[in-house]
């Protein structure tokens, strides 16, 4: 842009100093020729070339220009030099005789052009041509102008490329310094984590980028880390996965040897029995929180999140969400509280973006938490309302609800509320969670005025 910029100044800076000068020089010998054409005509006229040789001897010694005059035959009356057999000169003479001679200056003058410029006009006054004078004036003082107009032109076309080229420089290092650092931070990182097995076909594939060198190598870097990243949390997943799964195995089979010793137990060891079998039963259901915790957090599109290639990614919500309302409202009753739902709003063909599956187990976590935390005599109230591109399924209670400062923590792993019963693994919601984010969707708790707790799962509309 700079060059542009100064190349566009520069030429055309130039063109105009040539053509000043150009015109300078011609206006300069076109006025001498007209003072040579009235000392042409009186000389022509009285016969005495005297004082019209001195004048132009004179004038050739003090400019180094040479002179010509011929009458209206094309005679010579008086020559200081000019070569008479030159065609340029015998076609300008010709031309001012015929009084057709050139009345605007001529193409501007070059530095490697020709080293004279003729100057004719005709002599005498009126429509009456009584000869013709011609200068030959020489060129060489106005190129040397013109070549010092350019080398100044170019002096200062550089001086101001050496200005911008330090400030792109200086702006340049502002800008993609902290890029720089940015990539160099990004390889130390990723040389920083474990190396992807061998065999194994990348998270996050390398692109082609266009642009500046410095951002398509802080993109690269990005994918570089992104893949890093991608494959060690998977790797951390798996890990979950495969440690719960392990461990269920030889769990089952401590909850059947405990449930045989069940009979030899005596009396007095009666409670810590059933306080070992509760441990070995809540282990248990930590396991299972975890393995399907596991699967939730697993993005879309890795081998763990569609075991069969043609798994369903859609569903119908109303049909979900009443299946499991009736599923869940036995438990309802028997925790002494009401559960109604109001889907009204939804026509029961609208489809969302989501596995059946994984909406009922969303739907089980809202109406498992629902049952046992709000409280014996609270109502819950399931809603299911559209809008453009979503659709909000909320499961709402008047019951004991969370302190405000505890709602924030209702997602975190394995937290459980001041006011929480036993029994919970606080797992549920990190699930649910992570089975909303995983789709699309997101999960929201609030407060309800004057008590009660809802929840509400956002989830996208199949387009």
């Amino acid at each position: 842009m700079a060059a542009l910029t100064v190349s566009g100044l520069a030429v055309p800076w130039g063109v105009s100093s040539a053509t000043a000068r150009t015109q300078e020089l011609w206006f300069s010998r076109y006025v001498d020729a007209e003072w040579f054409g009235d000392l042409a005509a009186r000389a022509i006229t009285t016969g005495d070339q005297s004082s019209l040789m001195l004048a132009m001897q004179r004038y050739s010694d003090l400019y180094g220009d040479r002179v010509i005059v011929v009458d209206a035959a094309g005679r010579e009356v008086a020559n200081t030099g000019v070569a008479t057999d030159d065609p340029a000169v015998v076609a300008s003479l010709t031309e001012a005789r015929r009084n057709r001679h050139p009345r605007q200056p001529p193409e501007r003058l070059h530095l490697y052009g020709p080293s004279a410029m003729l100057v004719s006009l005709p002599v005498g006054s009126g429509i009456r041509v009584d000869g013709a004078v011609l200068i030959e004036a020489s060129t060489k003082t106005a190129q040397r102008d013109i070549r010092d107009s350019y080398t100044v032109i170019a002096l200062l076309s550089f001086t101001a490329m050496a200005v911008f080229a330090l400030v792109a420089v200086l702006v340049s290092r502002w800008i993609l310094g902290p890029l720089w650092r940015l990539s160099r931070s990004l390889r130390d990182l990723t040389g920083s984590l474990p190396r992807p097995v061998a065999g194994t076909v990348p998270t996050v594939m390398q692109r082609h980028y266009r642009g500046p060198p410095e951002v398509r190598a802080l993109a690269r870097s990005f994918d570089t880390m992104a893949r890093a990243v991608t494959e060690s949390v998977d790797a951390q997943r798996q890990l979950v996965a495969d440690t719960a799964h392990a461990i269920r195995n030889p769990l089952a089979a401590l909850a059947i040897r405990l449930e045989s010793l069940e009979r030899f137990i005596p009396g007095e060891g009666t409670a810590a029995y059933q306080r070992a079998k509760y441990q070995v039963d809540r282990l248990a259901a930590v396991l299972d929180g975890l393995l399907r915790l596991a699967v939730a957090e697993t993005p879309t599109g890795f081998a763990a999140a569609h075991p069969d290639a043609d798994w369903p990614s859609e569903c119908g919500v109303c049909p979900v969400v009443k299946d499991r309302v009736e599923e869940w409202r036995p438990a309802f009753e028997a925790a002494e509280m009401t559960l109604d739902l109001d889907s009204s709003a939804t026509p029961d063909l609208t489809a969302v973006a989501i596995p059946a599956q994984a909406l009922e187990q969303i739907m089980d976590v809202l109406l498992s938490n629902s049952s046992r935390y709000a409280g014996p005599g609270a109502h819950s109230r399931v809603t299911v309302e559209p809008s453009a591109t979503t659709v909000r399924v909320a499961v709402a209670d008047d019951g004991a609800g969370v302190a405000p400062k505890e709602l924030d923590q209702l997602v975190n792993r394995f937290f459980r509320g001041a006011s929480a019963t036993a029994g919970g693994t606080g797992l549920g919601l990190p699930i649910a969670v992570a089975l909303a984010n995983r789709y699309g969707g997101e999960l929201a708790i609030e407060s309800v005025q004057p008590r009660g707790l809802r929840v509400a799962v956002r989830l996208p509309l199949v387009q």
